[in-house]
């Protein structure tokens, strides 16, 4: 049993001792999601089941949770009746509050979520003809301060849990109609904004649409280390959301010790926003080079574990113009990923911008000619399409409303005193 901490539970006189890495509600009921099979069997017998029992009802439950996408014991049918209501008194079954949800003229989606603890983080969907891509945030903020980024002008807040990561993954589904069909679909349909005509139009039996997940959102990865392994395990979990690692891509801006970590406990696709490759440049514009420089992080893709020609590193590159554009910084990059015999590829990304942001965007002529240079070097490097600009949604867009309402007032009261200035 895990170490245990007090609280109680309804229905017990005394506090009953839950696992440390379960997060207590108000209520005094435990929110399942994010925790594994292992956990919730230890839960259910803390609570009073035997030990054969408990361990029964946690592999049962776990399959509702996790492959059916069950929001209500009630529709958990193979569990007794009479016991459905016993969890119902112990246990939630979690979701993400939303706050807002949009659509972009392209397609893309964007979600608006909030935690229990009031605190508001996003998430973007990517549909294009031959997959469907989730964006993941990791924490509320970030702490890296990218200069390029919109969400790096935001303050880290904190990390999102286990289960408010995996939720993302679960609202998604819910959206998007994924789940096998229960009777609890106008329920799902409704915690995701829906309703049950456009949750029946979204619904595909003979392939998904969610069909690859990155942990490009809100927040450095690597710097929630714990709670990204335990939620994209579930998401992995061959019983229960069964997303394949080969689908999985984790972002990290250069956390170079916790880089083999990841390849070994996690295993899943490694990008890293390079963004630049000289030093003056990439410590303007990714601050954490001047702790973990270019060569160290190069050298720690090499050793990254896993890392082939069949699963090339991804090197993320925004496009600034007059900064790190330039021929030179195209057959440096090529020089940098041949030196380190990287299985690499590049995406070219234009920069996407936000108010008040220190960067313009390369000219479609100069991403162009970068992109012909590295491809002439035997490297491939595609310029990505913006995505979900019209909703602030494309890469290094993501910040939540209430700060991005600060930021426009600051652009305001600037506005004006330049003018007033004259």
């Amino acid at each position: 049993m895990a170490d245990t901490n007090l609280m109680p539970i309804p229905g017990h006189i005394d506090p009953v001792p839950l696992p440390r890495d379960v997060t207590p509600r108000e209520d005094g009921r435990v929110d399942l999601i994010g925790l594994p099979r292992k956990r919730i069997a230890e839960l259910f017998e803390t609570a009073g089941l035997d030990h054969k029992q408990a361990k029964l009802r946690a592999k049962q439950v776990f399959h509702w949770l996790y492959h059916r996408g069950v929001v209500d014991f009630d529709d958990m049918t193979d569990i007794a009746k009479s016991m459905r209501p016993w969890l119902a008194e112990r246990f939630v079954i979690g979701r993400p509050e939303i706050v807002e949800a949009q659509h972009s003229s392209d397609g893309t989606r964007k979600w608006l979520l909030r935690t229990a603890d009031a605190h508001d983080y996003e998430m973007v969907f990517i549909p294009d003809a031959d997959r469907g891509t989730l964006c993941v945030s990791s924490q509320v903020g970030c702490t890296l301060n990218c200069r390029f980024c919109h969400t790096g002008t935001m303050r880290l807040v904190r990390n999102l849990t286990a289960g408010e990561i995996v939720g993302q993954v679960m609202l998604a589904r819910d959206s998007l109609g994924e789940w096998p069909k229960t009777n609890g679909d106008a329920r799902i349909a409704t915690m995701a904004g829906l309703d049950d005509e456009e949750d029946e139009g979204s619904y595909s039996s003979d392939g998904r649409l969610l069909t690859n997940i990155v942990m490009m959102g809100m927040g450095e990865p690597l710097y929630n280390f714990d709670n990204v392994r335990d939620a994209l395990k579930l998401v992995m979990d061959g019983d229960g959301l069964a997303l394949s690692k080969r689908r999985i891509t984790l972002s990290t801006s250069g956390v170079v010790p916790k880089m083999a970590q990841c390849g070994e406990e996690i295993g899943v696709n490694l990008a890293v926003s390079l963004h630049a490759v000289r030093k003056d440049v990439r410590d303007e514009i990714v601050p954490i080079n001047r702790k973990y420089g270019i060569d160290e992080l190069l050298q720690a893709c090499a050793d990254y574990p896993g890392a082939s020609n069949a699963r090339r590193i991804t090197f993320e590159y925004v496009m600034l113009k007059d900064k790190n554009d330039s021929d030179e910084d195209a057959r440096e990059l090529v020089r940098l990923i041949k030196h380190y015999k990287l299985p690499a590829k590049v995406n070219l990304i234009p920069f996407n911008p936000w108010p008040g942001a220190p960067y313009e965007c390369s000219t479609p002529d100069r991403v162009r000619r970068f992109s012909d240079i590295v491809f002439e070097g035997g490297i491939s490097a595609p310029v990505r399409t913006p995505r979900g600009r019209d909703i602030d949604a494309a890469c290094g867009q993501l910040k939540t409303a209430a700060q991005k309402k600060s930021r426009a007032e600051l652009d305001r009261l600037y506005e004006e005193k330049q003018a007033a200035i004259g």
